[in-house]
């Protein structure tokens, strides 16, 4: 799963998930980067840690052929409690506790349902980023 959180231009915090089967690779670290992208309808400046896939030399030669695009940050190094990820993936790892899926496909499909919901809680969103220190505004 590769998720991103945005300001919208109603200037409501947006929450955006691509779901992938198994380990992310570099290919599917730029199909999430198009489809972030294309959602958010304007050039992205992504944050995000150290994950070896997001150093790829794939990803590398994507956002360096759209530069106009993409702006890479990373986070320091073992630093998980400034990624306003992590509070997206707690919330919805607790919003699975009682969870009783009949098989893959369908812990998938409430996985989805978990990000889909979590996703219209525009408040939490932006409590993430000011859990982690950080600000969306001037950003809509």
């Amino acid at each position: 799963m590769v998720a991103l959180v945005a300001p919208s231009k109603r200037g409501r915090a947006r929450l955006y998930a691509r779901h992938f089967e198994g380990s992310v690779h570099g290919a599917q670290a730029v199909t999430a980067l198009r489809y972030f992208h294309r959602k958010v309808g304007r050039p992205l400046v992504v944050v995000w840690d150290r994950l070896g896939v997001h150093r790829s030399q794939e990803v590398k030669n994507f956002v360096e052929a759209h530069s106009e695009d993409f702006v890479l940050e990373e986070f320091p190094a073992y630093a998980p409690e400034l990624n306003p990820e992590e509070g997206c993936n707690s919330q919805v790892k607790l919003s699975m506790l009682n969870a009783t899926p009949e098989s893959v496909a369908d812990l998938h499909r409430q996985v989805r349902a978990a990000f889909v919901r979590l996703g219209r809680r525009h408040t939490a969103l932006r409590g993430f980023f000011g859990h982690a220190g950080l600000s969306l505004r001037g950003l809509t």
